[in-house]
């Protein structure tokens, strides 16, 4: 399966809104709110999960099968991405001594960042809507 011009912008707009959404809902649930920091970063991700995968299933995938097994899978996938993100991290900062807030940053935000974005589209692209299958209705 070749990637597309399309294939790249139809997932590159759903994780620039899935990112605003959940950048803008956990600063108003931390500040407006005024939740604890991990339950109102937990609802965000969450959020912003469900806005990738609206945005995929709807329009980069769409006339793929979507149900709420693409969507646990997808979730799964997002998890593993911030996992890759959380790890760059941890081996930068506590493992090679690099702890200064630029160095973090661009352990966890660049170098993470990117490589959990190549996680996060080929998991999409093949354990999610792997498949060439019609629309199913939302029955998992």
């Amino acid at each position: 399966m070749t990637i597309s011009r399309r294939e790249i912008a139809g997932f590159a707009l759903s994780g620039i809104c899935a990112y605003a959404a959940d950048l803008g809902l956990f600063v108003w649930l931390r500040g407006g709110a005024d939740w604890d920091p991990v339950t109102a970063k937990s609802v965000s991700f969450l959020a912003g999960c469900t806005v990738a995968y609206l945005g995929n299933a709807f329009g980069t995938y769409r006339g793929r099968r979507v149900g709420w097994r693409e969507y646990t899978v997808f979730f799964g996938v997002n998890i593993a991405g911030a996992a890759v993100q959380l790890l760059c991290l941890a081996v930068s900062h506590y493992g090679l001594g690099l702890t200064s807030a630029r160095a973090d940053t661009v352990s966890g935000a660049v170098v993470g960042m990117g490589l959990a974005t190549c996680l996060r589209f080929w998991g999409t692209r093949t354990l999610v809507f792997g498949g060439e299958g019609r629309r199913a209705p939302w029955t998992g």
